[in-house]
C-alpha cells in the first residue's frame, strides 16, 4: 500500500506500553542556538533610530537557553534524559514540503546575505544549518519512539516549526517539524495520529500539510487573531474544516483573550478529549507554545504554570487511553525569556503525572473569568456536532 504521494505504509510499529519509571526523553542540538533572528522594534528588525533601546527579536536563542538550563538544573531534572540532535536530509524535507520551496531556502542560505523571507521571519547565516538541526531533532525524537527506545520524547527544538506551510515559511518558521515528524509515524505504518498544538497562534502550517488527510487530525487551539497576511492566509476559524477525506479533520478552536487555565481546561475537556476519542489515534503529538501565558509579549491568552499543568496531565491521559502511554512533544513559541521555561517545566510535571508541584509559580496573580470562554466553547461544541461528520 502507498501514500498519495507515492510512499510505501509498512506494518505499524510495536509501542509497547509505558514503563514504570516515566522520564522524558529530551532531544536537543546547541547548534540550533546559532540561528540569530537580529533586533529591532519588537519582531521588525527595524531601528527606527529614535530609541536609545532597541529589543531582541522575541524568537531568540536566550529564551531556549533558560529552557535547557531549567530541564538541566531545575527540580525536574532526574525525570529527564538527553539525547543528541542531529541535522534532517534535505530528502527527508520533502515529505512535507515542495522542492521549490526547499530549493528556495538552499539558494537563499547560500548568498549568506540574510534575508527576510517573510514578515518577521529572518534567514541570516546560521539559520538554515539551525532549521536542519530543529527538524532532524524532532524526526530522532519520533524516530526513538517508533524504535520503541521510549514513550514520551520531547523536541526542544528552535526556529519553530507549526506555521512553516509545504510551500511557504510563516510565523518565524521555515520546516515544519512537527508534521516531518507526524509524515514519519505515517510512513512507518501507523494509521492514524492527533495533533494537539496549543500555542498561542493557529498550527496553519501543519493543518495545511494534512488538509486533505483523513489519517492526521488537528486540533489547534489559540488566540482569535485571524489571518495576518500573504504567509498566513488562514483564519484559524471553526469553519476551517479540511477538505475532501480530510473534511472534518481540523479542529479549529479560536478562544476568546484572556481565556486563562480555567478556560483552556474546560476547551480540553470538553472539546479535545472528545475528539480524539472519536478519531482513536495510535500515537499523540503535542504541540506546545509558551507564548499562550499570562505573561508573553506575543500572545494575550494568560495561562499560569497550573494551566500548563492541568494540559499537560489531560495529554498525558488521552495518550495513556489511545497510544499506550507515547507523547511526542514539539517546542513552538513562547518568548517571554524566564517564564517560558517555567511554564514548561510545569507542561513536562502534569505529562509525568507528577502529584504536587516541583515549582511554584513566582509571577502568576492575575484573576480569572472564564464566563465568556465557557460560552465560546460551547458554541464551537454545537459547531463540531452539526458540521464534523466523525462528531455527529
Amino acid at each position: 500500500m502507498a501514500t498519495s504521494s507515492g510512499r510505501a505504509i509498512l506494518s505499524p510499529p510495536d509501542l509497547q506500553p509505558p514503563a514504570k519509571d516515566d522520564r522524558v526523553d529530551v532531544f536537543w542540538h546547541e547548534g540550533m542556538l546559532k540561528h540569530d533572528t537580529g533586533c529591532g522594534v519588537f519582531d521588525t528588525g527595524m531601528d527606527p533610530g529614535f530609541l536609545d533601546v532597541v529589543e531582541n527579536h522575541p524568537e531568540n536563542s536566550d529564551r531556549v537557553k533558560n529552557m535547557v538550563s531549567i530541564l538541566k538544573r531545575g527540580p525536574i531534572a532526574p525525570f529527564v534524559s538527553w539525547h543528541q540532535g542531529r541535522r534532517a536530509l534535505i530528502a527527508e524535507l520533502l515529505s512535507f514540503h515542495t522542492q521549490e520551496y526547499i530549493d528556495e531556502l538552499v539558494e537563499a542560505d547560500k548568498k549568506g546575505q540574510g534575508k527576510i523571507i517573510c514578515p518577521g521571519t529572518f534567514l541570516n547565516p546560521g539559520s538554515w544549518d539551525a532549521a536542519l538541526l530543529a527538524a532532524g531533532t524532532t524526526l530522532s525524537a519520533m524516530k526513538h519512539i517508533l524504535d520503541g527506545h521510549g514513550k514520551i520524547t520531547y523536541a526542544l527544538v528552535r526556529p519553530p516549526g507549526h506555521h512553516a506551510q509545504p510551500t511557504q515559511a510563516d510565523g518565524y518558521c521555515f520546516l515544519n517539524n512537527a508534521g516531518l515528524a507526524v509524515q514519519l509515524a505515517l510512513d512507518s505504518g501507523l494509521n492514524k495520529v492527533a495533533v494537539i498544538d496549543i500555542d498561542v497562534h493557529y498550527g496553519n502550517g501543519t493543518a495545511e500539510g494534512f488538509y486533505l488527510s483523513n489519517r492526521v487530525l488537528t486540533i489547534s487551539l489559540h488566540m482569535n487573531h485571524g489571518s495576518w497576511g500573504p504567509s498566513h492566509p488562514q483564519n484559524g476559524t471553526v469553519d476551517e474544516l479540511g477538505e475532501d477525506e480530510g473534511f472534518g479533520y481540523n479542529l479549529n478552536i479560536p478562544l476568546p483573550n484572556g481565556s486563562g487555565d480555567r478556560g483552556y481546561a474546560h476547551a480540553m475537556t470538553e472539546l479535545v478529549v472528545p475528539a480524539v476519542e472519536e478519531f482513536g489515534p495510535e500515537l499523540l503529538v503535542l504541540v506546545v507554545g509558551q507564548d499562550s501565558s499570562a505573561f508573553d509579549p506575543n500572545g494575550r491568552q494568560c495561562l499560569t504554570m497550573e494551566g500548563y499543568r492541568k494540559i499537560g496531565q489531560i495529554v498525558r491521559e488521552m495518550a495513556d487511553k489511545h497510544s499506550n502511554g507515547h507523547l511526542l512533544i514539539v517546542q513552538e513559541g513562547g518568548y517571554h525569556v524566564t517564564y517560558s521555561a517555567y511554564c514548561l517545566h510545569a507542561t513536562l510535571e502534569g505529562v509525568l503525572n507528577i502529584p504536587a508541584p516541583l515549582l511554584s509559580d513566582p509571577i502568576a496573580y492575575y484573576p480569572e473569568d472564564d464566563a465568556f470562554t465557557s460560552v465560546v466553547v460551547e458554541s464551537i461544541k454545537k459547531h463540531h456536532k452539526q458540521f464534523v461528520p466523525f462528531l455527529k
